[in-house]
């Protein structure tokens, strides 16, 4: 940093105000400071001091400098405000709690760092420090441990105990297992004991639940902020108690016995809520019941070794006062009507406080004006000159000359670029002009005057210091303000992912493949024979039972349909119904397999336009996107881009949900074409899409000399008869518009590229007229709505796809707040948002009495402007409205559903959902993905009618409640019910009913089989299923899982094991996750892979009858006959062949038989002769499948027709 920091010791301000730190005459003021300057200025003056804390009016300037600060101090966090308004609601969202938690650690594990906070943040109660420092919990290899006690800390700790640990906050202990995903870290870790003590410690993957690498020792930190002894808790309850007891006595007194009910009421709810929950969660707005030595955040650091830096304190205090009126006011109101106590007001300190608290510490107050709050006094007060740089607006001759004239002057001139490429051709750029310049990479020498220097850096704004002549040009000041914000980059960890069996539930519909559909009613173990095996217990419609073996589970899926509220009709047992229905569902699927293949082959046959390579433009367009790509957004241009470059004409389909980045993709698709001189065509289903993607893609060409056009209802009659004249002489480069471009009367010059979004919205005939469009034109086709993997899998080779699953990381993650519906809420929820410039959806799913919905809400906010729009309304109306809330005109828009399809408003940052508890999940992770698209915390309130059945019992509220918020395995149900949707949507609305039939999984199954055999790889044929029934225990003991989710899971997994490979996997998983694998489950492991060798080998069942093991071949199976009796004579009389009624091999019972013949009767002798007897058996199965594998291939059917066949079979015999 010395070429930033040196000139600052030229500066007589900075000089002065680094004496006053090191004298301890604080606080002082350093008036003339502008934005970009100020991190600048703060960076070089903490550099004595360990922590520097930066704090800010409101948590979008904090970003702000955040963002710039980063390039002093790349590890700055950021600590944000919580929301003490909305204290009261049942579940809040967990985001803005982790990021506090990780910036605690942060404090405890380091020796200094920079936190940027706001005001607000320091104004509120907080635990100190030495709290979270006395409750974490060290572990490291080799240490004794008691898990009772380690068990009960971590529920102290605020860590909730699950079967299994999908998300932060979580345990889980499985025998001497235990499972912990910590929210301060990026990863969970499994610790595994040996007796009590600690053998080893390892991170794992949560989605496929293996681990990754050991570690030596963790540092558990608490999941909550709060965190009570069970001595303060009885403390608090009693201080609670009295204050409840005198309001009461009050109220009576007043004789308002509504507001005396209603505080017994919310009293007794909130004490059940917590005693349930055994932790801090709910509550902060008591915290000062609980913990007396409560102070700031402020408090947190040493006042000696850190320096306070206050941006803009007049606005700071303006924030403070404005907090402060609206809780006041906010809560004397629920005070009077009996909703809280008069200790839960306690929860903020006054602005007053505050700023006297910072008055004794090292603070120094950054303004660009000279006045100070009232009530703030100085020791000093300094000033600098210091000018911000004029916007050049792509000027390039502009900053050529200003250059120029200060080196003329010998100013010291930094340029910074936010890409290392483009800072290197920028200093060439400068040297052609005639202006000498220097690329480097790191900021380490000094600059001399008159030198001009280019080097990779990010800051908001450019500043120039005129008295030290030295000036700080950044990009932005060149092209505009970007911002970019950084996404987090994945741990890639390839585990296979667990299939979400996981979700099956007794009393869920499954569909067996060869039974049809009936519902799941458990596992049940069931001895036959002195031999144990675990039964699947299916149910059908005439009272029937089916019994399935745990390791068949292959053919059994949970059934899911688009509509999950539809209950769908059971099938009966031994019925020919099932089998007509999945033989017509089977010839619909070879019929759209037939006409993909078809539609496939013509494709590659048709030579399309090469695109060339890509150019430095379009390396240097990619490099302004303000965002990081995710990992498959790279991937999907990367494919993109391949297919245009390659001969043959592209047709790709890119799914992902709204806002994964799915329009970049295309936007960078559409350069390249217009760098080739080619012309691209957009096609959007609406108008208002029409609009969006048209403002996105000016906006994100920016200055390059590329010609946009938009062709929709938007614009005259005159201006859509220009366009098409220029599209006609080549003089448009890329035209979005809606049906409008598919008319007669369009035509273009050279058209390259054809991009067509939300396919599945236009109508039939638009589509033939697109399909018609397509030609020999690389088509790039956008959806939303996700298309799931089995379906991509079973459609690889005749559609290219890229799917986008990995979703951007929140720009900022959004607060959720479950709450009865409540008018105050409500008018807060929206004054806030309107306070801010925002604009609120208000989702209201009756068209039947919305516009009373709308006068209502005007009622509590009559200050906003209310509309509000529903899918009944005419189609124009319904755009003037949405026009008009895109622009601004509209502060609340009330609708119903229809605004989940693709609309990205990033003004609108909260959302109020009412009556939440009647959708499903799809929907409301749908409709709260309508907010937080830009840098600010957006909201969303989930609202359910007061006294609603929901009030039941506290623990179900909150499990239902919490799916709803963290979204956590409630996103995979959510994303599952959509992907149902993708897949119809793909396949069209006749396949859809063919896919409610049979259920997706299977249907997926069969039109991957259908698409396998038009291409010609496989024969076709009725798969056969093949069944194991040996004599040995083969189960998962409920020792080794308790859990019955997890064991399903497993067995399922286990069913569709295929090789020695993979069940070498699955001992290593199961070794990692529960423990040692008892001989029940390793049995089963190895009857999953005798199975798949059978079944390949042509077997039909191998089952342990008293004569022996018999193998029954399929009928229409092609054996080598003439090596049959070479097989038998290998065995050496072990092994026959039986002709008699069903012909099959016969492994004889006596071989079995171990050596004395008489098997030991008790205890451990008993076990260990079990499992010789077992072994043998698998031997003898084993080796015999093997051998049987061999004969195959051969064309000789296995029948005794001809003679020669008739000699093989008598020597057989």
């Amino acid at each position: 940093m010395e070429t930033l920091w040196k000139p600052l010791e030229e500066l007589n301000a900075y000089g002065s105000a680094r004496e006053c730190i090191e004298r301890g005459r604080m606080p002082i003021r350093i008036s003339g400071c502008i934005d970009g300057q100020k991190s600048h200025l703060v960076s070089g003056l903490s550099q004595e001091k360990s922590w520097t804390v930066i704090i800010t009016a409101n948590e979008k300037k904090a970003r702000e400098i955040l963002a710039d600060y980063r390039m002093y101090d790349k590890n700055a966090v950021f600590y944000p405000a919580k929301d003490v308004i909305f204290y009261s609601a049942d579940v809040h969202g967990n985001a803005v709690e982790t990021e506090r938690l990780k910036t605690i650690k942060l404090l405890l594990d380091q020796e200094g760092g920079t936190v940027i906070t706001t005001m607000t943040a320091g104004m509120e109660y907080v635990q100190s420090l030495s709290v979270y420092k006395k409750s974490c919990r060290r572990l490291q290899e080799g240490a004794q441990i008691d898990l009772e006690d380690l068990s009960r800390c971590l529920t102290d700790m605020g860590y909730e105990r699950q079967s299994q640990v999908e998300q932060p906050g979580q345990y889980s202990i499985r025998g001497g297992i235990v499972d912990l995903y910590s929210p301060t870290e990026e990863c969970p870790y499994r610790i595994e004991l040996w007796g009590d003590e600690i053998d080893t410690i390892r991170s794992f993957d949560v989605e496929s639940q293996r681990s990754i690498e050991r570690v030596e020792q963790i540092t558990i930190f608490p999941a909550m902020e709060i965190i009570l002894n069970d001595a303060q808790l009885r403390q608090g309850f009693a201080k609670i108690k009295k204050d409840r007891d005198k309001l009461q006595a009050k109220f009576k007194k007043a004789g308002d016995f509504e507001a005396y009910n209603r505080l017994a009421d919310t009293m007794r709810e909130w004490k059940e809520r917590v005693e349930y929950s055994r932790s801090g969660a709910g509550l902060e707005s008591f915290l000062t019941y609980f913990d007396g030595t409560a102070g700031s955040f402020f408090d947190f650091f040493d006042p000696e070794e850190t320096l306070f830096a206050v941006d803009e304190p007049v606005r700071c205090l303006e924030a403070m006062q404005a907090v402060e009126t609206e809780f006041r006011e906010s809560m004397e109101n629920r005070l009077e009507k009996g909703l809280l106590l008069p200790g839960q007001m306690e929860v903020l300190y006054s602005a007053e406080t505050v700023n006297a608290m910072l008055q004794q510490k090292k603070t120094v107050y950054l303004s660009m004006l000279d006045g100070l709050p009232a009530g703030v006094e100085v020791k000093e007060s300094l000033h600098l000159q210091c000018q911000t740089i004029a916007s050049y607006n792509k000027h390039f001759e502009l900053l050529v000359e200003d250059m120029k004239r200060w080196r003329e002057q010998g100013y010291r001139i930094l340029m910074l670029c936010a890409s290392r490429t483009r800072a290197k051709r920028l200093a060439g750029d400068f040297e052609q002009y005639d202006v000498p310049a220097f690329y480097r990479e790191t900021l380490d020498r000094e600059l001399q005057p008159g030198e001009l220097m280019v080097s990779y850096g990010r800051l908001s704004k450019g500043f120039s210091y005129t008295q030290l002549r030295f000036v700080v040009v950044t990009e932005s000041d060149i092209f505009g303000a970007r911002t970019r914000t950084g996404r987090k980059r994945q741990k890639q960890h390839n585990g296979q992912v667990i299939q979400s069996f996981n979700e099956l539930n007794v009393g869920d519909f499954v569909i067996h493949e060869n039974h049809g559909l009936g519902i799941y009613r458990g596992i049940e173990k069931i001895k036959v024979d002195n031999v144990a095996k675990d039964f699947i217990k299916i149910e059908y419609g005439d009272g029937g039972n089916l019994y399935v073996p745990a390791s068949a589970l292959d053919v059994l899926q949970k059934y899911a349909s688009q509509d999950a509220a539809k209950k769908p009709k059971l099938n009966k047992l031994n019925t020919m119904e099932w089998k007509k229905t999945k033989t017509r569902v089977r010839g619909a699927v070879k019929e759209i397999a037939r006409e993909l293949v078809e539609l496939y082959a013509k494709r590659q046959e048709q030579p399309g336009y090469r695109f060339s390579p890509d150019t430095v433009w379009q390396t240097e367009f990619e490099e302004m996107f303000p965002y990081e790509e995710t990992a498959d957004q790279l991937e999907a241009i990367a494919a993109t881009k391949r297919d245009m470059e390659s001969s043959r004409v592209m047709d790709r389909l890119i799914c992902g949900d709204v806002g994964y980045g799915k329009t970049e993709v295309a936007i960078r698709a559409a350069f390249k074409a217009v760098n080739d001189n080619k012309q691209v065509a957009f096609l959007v289903p609406t108008t208002i899409l029409a609009q969006q993607h048209y403002n996105t893609i000016r906006e994100r060409l920016g200055d390059y000399p590329i010609n946009v056009e938009m062709m929709s209802r938007f614009r005259t009659a005159a201006q859509q008869k220009k366009t098409i004249e220029k599209l006609k002489r080549g003089e448009v480069d890329i035209v979005i518009g809606t049906h409008r471009l598919l008319s007669k009367d369009v035509s273009f010059k050279d058209l390259g590229l054809l991009i067509v979004d939300e396919e599945q919205r236009f109508g039939v005939t638009h589509k033939e007229k697109i399909k018609q469009m397509k030609g020999d034109v690389d088509v790039l086709t956008l959806s939303a709505t996700p298309i799931p993997r089995t379906l991509h899998m079973s459609l690889v080779g005749i559609r290219d796809m890229s799917v986008l699953e990995e979703p951007p990381v929140d720009r900022l993650p959004i607060q959720t707040f479950v709450m009865e519906h409540s008018g105050e809420i409500i008018r807060e929820a929206i004054n806030r948002e309107l306070v801010r410039g925002g604009q609120v959806y208000y989702v209201y799913n009756r068209v039947r009495n919305i516009d009373e919905v709308a006068m209502e809400i005007a009622r509590l906010v009559p200050d906003a402007n209310v509309a509000f729009a529903h899918g009944q309304m005419s189609e124009r109306e319904l755009e003037r409205i949405m026009m008009s809330f895109i622009q601004g005109e509209i502060d609340v828009l009330i609708a119903t559903t229809i605004i989940e399809t693709g609309l990205d408003i990033s003004n609108v940052n909260t959302i109020i959902i009412d009556n939440a508890d009647q959708m499903g999940l799809s929907q409301l992770y749908q409709l709260r993905g309508r907010v937080g698209r830009s840098n600010r915390t957006a909201y969303a309130f989930l609202m359910y009618k007061k006294d609603k059945i929901l009030r039941e019992v506290a623990e179900k509220r909150l499990a239902a409640i919490r799916e709803y918020t963290d979204l956590g395995s409630g996103i995979k149900v959510a994303m599952r019910d959509l992907e149902i949707r993708g897949a119809g949507n793909l396949l069209g609305a006749a396949q859809s009913g063919h896919m409610e039939a049979v259920g997706y999984e299977l249907y997926c199954k069969m039109l991957s089989e259908a698409v396998r055999t038009m291409k010609g790889e496989r024969p076709e044929r009725e798969e056969m299923e093949t069944n194991i029934d040996l004599q040995v225990d083969a189960f998962i003991p409920a020792s080794y899982i308790k859990s019955e989710y997890q064991k399903l899971d497993m067995y399922k997994r286990i069913a569709a094991l295929e090789n020695e490979g993979e069940r070498s996997d699955m001992e290593d998983e199961l070794v990692d996750r529960f423990g040692d694998i008892p001989h029940a489950a390793q049995n089963l492991l190895r009857i999953a892979v005798l199975k798949a060798d059978a079944h390949r080998s042509g077997i039909l069942q191998v089952t342990q009858k008293p004569d022996g093991i018999r193998f029954y071949m399929q009928p229409d199976l092609s054996l080598d006959v003439a090596g049959i009796p070479d097989m038998i004579q290998a065995f050496d009389g072990d092994l026959r062949y039986i002709s008699k009624g069903e012909a099959h091999f016969l492994y004889v019972r006596r071989a079995l038989e171990t050596g004395d013949g008489k098997a030991a009767v008790t205890g451990k002798a008993a076990a260990k002769e079990k499992r010789r007897q077992t072994e043998r058996i698998f031997q003898a199965a084993e080796s015999v499948v093997k051998a049987i594998g061999q004969l195959q291939g051969h064309d000789t059917e296995m029948t005794a027709s001809s003679g020669q066949d008739k000699d093989a079979k008598e020597r057989m015999e």
